[in-house]
């Protein structure tokens, strides 16, 4: 779980994946990742993590960007599935049973989750559209919502694939699957619920950072020809 700025929202998201992993895995850890934030988001998440020995807080110095986050938390995962969601409560992780229910049924080594309804402002859908078309162009991935904020992954795939190099939100999670998909493990897509966000900024959707991705887009495309 990546957070930056999140002292409204850690709590409450720590609560809801705590309670689900408990219900639905017998062995858990949750890797709360504070990236460099400046309110008191490391307070609190350190403070349930004393609490609760499951959790554990590695905090960047510095705000690094979603991607190094991502990274973070899937290089230090120890279990040997990894499921990662956002911390802006816009999520209920108590729907991983039907990710854990999926994978069973299917064998993937991918289960990734793709908006119902999403509830994003319309310049963000269009972007993330934009953002998939230019992917399955380029790379021939095609997924219905490539950046949603949670998916299971097999462990397996993160120690087999080559290492992931995006520090920028809009373009890890696609790095990962084009990864994935190029070295041959299945991808399968599941519906998830998405809710507003109720407290807190979204920080992901800067000029540049959108730019920066692209230009890292095309880097990977001219690397992998």
């Amino acid at each position: 779980m990546s957070a930056f700025n999140e002292e409204a929202n850690i709590a409450a998201a720590v609560k809801n994946v705590a309670d689900a992993a408990s219900k639905y895995a017998d062995k858990w850890e949750l890797i709360v990742v504070d990236d460099g934030s400046s309110d008191n988001t490391n307070k609190v998440a350190s403070r349930l993590a004393e609490v609760n020995k499951n959790i554990r807080v590695i905090r960047h110095e510095k705000n690094s960007g979603y991607g190094a986050s991502l990274k973070t938390g899937l290089y230090s995962a120890r279990y040997n599935w990894i499921s990662f969601i956002d911390s802006d409560g816009q999520f209920d992780f108590g729907e991983i049973n039907k990710f854990i229910e999926k994978q069973k049924e299917t064998g993937a080594d991918l289960v990734i989750g793709y908006y119902k309804k999403r509830k994003a402002s319309l310049a963000k859908v269009v972007t993330s559209k934009i953002w998939e078309a230019f992917v399955f162009i380029l790379f021939g991935l095609k997924v219905r919502d490539i950046d949603c904020g949670f998916k299971l992954i097999s462990k397996k795939v993160i120690e087999k694939i080559p290492h992931l190099e995006s520090e920028r939100g809009a373009f890890i999670t696609s790095e990962l699957l084009i990864k994935a998909k190029k070295g041959g493990f299945e991808i399968v897509e599941i519906p998830v619920s998405h809710y507003p966000r109720l407290k807190g900024e979204a920080t992901g959707r800067k000029l540049n950072v959108i730019i920066e991705s692209f230009i890292d887009l095309f880097n990977l495309w001219k690397k992998m020809k």
